[in-house]
């Protein structure tokens, strides 16, 4: 029986992809992905071709862009000379692998772009204040949220469930200062 013959997996798949498309990766990437991550078994690309209904080119793409992510690992099989393909089943190690990698891909870059900005900007009397402040306030800001991304994702994992169980109730920890800016 095929993963698309169980109507719940079939959904998953097609669900998965369009939710893919609102988080910016392709529908076909992200199809794959749900494909494998259903899959009991290492599933070999004409299989995935044969299963979603997909051109063999759109099936190779999406194993490379989800292999860069570390979601997807190639895996071979004993008398089968092609390549299978595998997903990550652990949740966790899931979302940090690509958490990882979207900051590496988009919020490292805008850090990189702001602090230029932020030193050109620095002492100029010819640009309005408030654009200073501003560039200098987000610089700010992203540095934080990555400085404190690092340290969350360094959290054993069992730490980091704690915490994600914890809610809202984590803040009773927390000195609290208004920072409406």
């Amino acid at each position: 029986m095929a993963i698309t013959d169980i109507p719940e997996a079939e959904a998953f798949i097609l669900h998965w992809g369009e939710m893919g498309t609102h988080w910016g990766v392709n529908r076909s990437v992200s199809q794959v992905h749900a494909l494998l991550y259903l899959s009991d078994r290492p599933l070999h690309a004409e299989e995935i071709c044969d299963t979603l209904g997909l051109a063999r080119s759109n099936v190779s793409t999406a194993l490379k862009e989800l292999q860069g992510y570390a979601i997807v690992r190639r895996q071979h099989v004993t008398g089968d000379r092609r390549d299978h393909f595998v997903a990550e089943t652990d949740l966790w190690e899931m979302l940090m692998r690509i958490s990882v990698e979207r900051k590496k891909r988009e919020i490292d870059p805008t850090l990189l772009v702001l602090a230029d900005l932020a030193a050109q900007l620095e002492g100029r009397d010819d640009v309005p204040a408030h654009i200073r402040e501003r560039i200098g306030r987000m610089h700010e800001f992203m540095g934080t949220l990555t400085g404190w991304f690092d340290d969350v994702r360094r959290l054993p994992k069992g730490t980091l469930v704690a915490l994600m169980k914890l809610g809202g109730k984590v803040a009773r920890f927390v000195p609290v200062r208004n920072q409406s800016k």
